[in-house]
């Protein structure tokens, strides 16, 4: 029996101490380092490091681009979380509910996307953007809306909203599938019960499938946001480069001008540090005011 449990925990040991190394490897030792690095005065290509203190947070607190990237950011995610959502669900009821002979076609189309690399997406929209030869200034010249052509990706009012559309059609068919995952699980009798105590295809999807796929809706919501708020600035460094005039800049990539581009290395740790603090409230909060008892009928 000794022998046992021995070899059981050695099994374990041996299962969880590779994951544990590569966890500390990855994401511990990184974490540490950029808070490290936080409170020195470093260009991050010389050995020259100077004890700050606290002045690169005072600093943070008094910059003027800060706010504004904070805004960006969380206008990303409010728009990609309802653009992304509506769109993923509308979809994923239909290629399931709807049974529709080329579901599965379909179902490849919505997920090309999401093999594709960001910056290949970036460069792709960009071409869409185009002022001059873009598809959708052609688009508007076709259909005799001239006026409404722009240089989108140029103009400070619309190169923030015009990152929206790439990043929402780029995420579509992952939370789809998601969610026909979650449909696919609810059993046919709840929508044949509701059907018979008279309950209209609406009435079906608000009080049968939202509640039993909340599940599925709240991890990919969790997902959206957390990767927006860590990982958009790569779009916007392929598309915009955080400008016109800064009007694009999230936190991740103005952390990337600081540290990779200005050589300001310690300042841009202080960012990358208000990034995973910030990411934290965020997720935290939404996990308190998405929580809600399991759903049984």
């Amino acid at each position: 029996m000794v022998q046992s449990k021995k070899q059981k925990y050695m099994f374990l040991a041996f299962c969880l101490i590779p994951t544990f190394i590569m966890f500390a490897i990855f994401t511990l030792y990184p974490l540490f380092s950029g808070l490290y690095y936080s409170f020195f005065d470093w260009s991050g290509s010389s050995q020259n490091k100077e004890f700050v203190g606290l002045s690169n947070y005072i600093k943070l607190i008094s910059d003027e681009i800060i706010p504004r990237t904070i805004i960006h950011d969380y206008f990303l995610v409010v728009t990609k979380v309802i653009g992304i959502m509506i769109l993923a669900m509308f979809f994923a009821v239909a290629l399931t509910q709807l049974r529709i002979k080329e579901a599965p076609f379909y179902r490849i189309v919505f997920f090309f996307p999401n093999i594709m690399s960001v910056v290949v997406i970036g460069i792709l929209w960009t071409f869409i953007y185009n002022p001059s030869l873009g598809l959708i200034n052609s688009g508007l010249e076709f259909l005799g809306l001239e006026s409404w052509t722009r240089p989108w990706l140029g103009d400070e009012n619309w190169a923030l909203p015009s990152l929206v559309l790439p990043s929402i059609w780029a995420g579509i068919g992952l939370f789809m599938l998601m969610l026909m995952g979650g449909i696919a699980n609810v059993s046919k009798s709840y929508y044949e019960a509701a059907e018979i105590d008279g309950a209209n295809e609406w009435q079906q999807f608000w009080k049968v499938t939202l509640p039993l796929v909340w599940p599925q809706i709240k991890i990919s919501v969790l997902y959206i946001v957390i990767t927006t708020l860590n990982g958009s600035f790569i779009i916007v460094q392929v598309m915009t480069g955080g400008g016109p005039n800064n009007s694009t800049h999230v936190m991740g990539s103005y952390l990337y001008q600081q540290a990779f581009v200005q050589y300001n290395f310690g300042y841009g740790a202080t960012i990358g540090v208000m990034i995973l603090i910030i990411s934290l409230i965020t997720v935290l909060v939404l996990q308190f005011f998405m929580r809600r008892d399991k759903v049984e009928y």
